[in-house]
């Protein structure tokens, strides 16, 4: 099974810094996965400095104990039942996300079908993904809101 974090770093948005939920594959930034699998589409574009150009979410929403990451997205794109893993570097989940589709059994999570909101790219090369719904859960507690939180 793959192993998941899900890490509170500070991004630089344009509107000031804020602290975001970046998730880690195999101890791999998604969006540094994402970008070694769109670059080629990207480069295809002309427009190579937008492969795996994603930011972590800032929404406290979507932080535990919110569902957003267990199937139940706060945050979606497409409408299907998709949920945004990652959102635009401007800070606006929805400008230019990175979705999938989020399936939890009581043995595991898994994500598959990953798509981008603006480009047919294909990313049929990300994922899926499978992690144990046990370390899964553990590692979505780590984004807890705090009360001192201030993002």
């Amino acid at each position: 099974m793959d192993r998941i974090e899900f890490r509170l770093e500070t991004e630089p948005f344009p509107t000031g810094e804020a602290l975001a939920v970046c998730p880690y594959v195999n101890g791999v930034g998604l969006r540094e996965l994402a970008r070694a699998v769109e670059l080629s589409s990207a480069e295809a574009d002309g427009q190579p400095d937008l492969a795996g150009s994603y930011a972590g979410l800032r929404d406290p929403g979507i932080r535990w104990p919110s569902r957003h990451f267990l199937g139940e997205p706060a945050v979606t794109w497409f409408g299907d039942g998709d949920t945004v893993l990652l959102g635009c570097v401007c800070g606006d989940a929805g400008c230019w996300p990175l979705t999938a589709r989020v399936n939890v059994t009581d043995d595991a999570v898994t994500w598959r079908d990953f798509r981008t909101g603006h480009r047919g790219w294909d990313l049929g090369d990300l994922g899926p993904f499978r992690f144990d719904a046990l370390a899964y859960r553990s590692a979505l507690r780590s984004t807890r809101q705090e009360a001192a939180d201030t993002t």
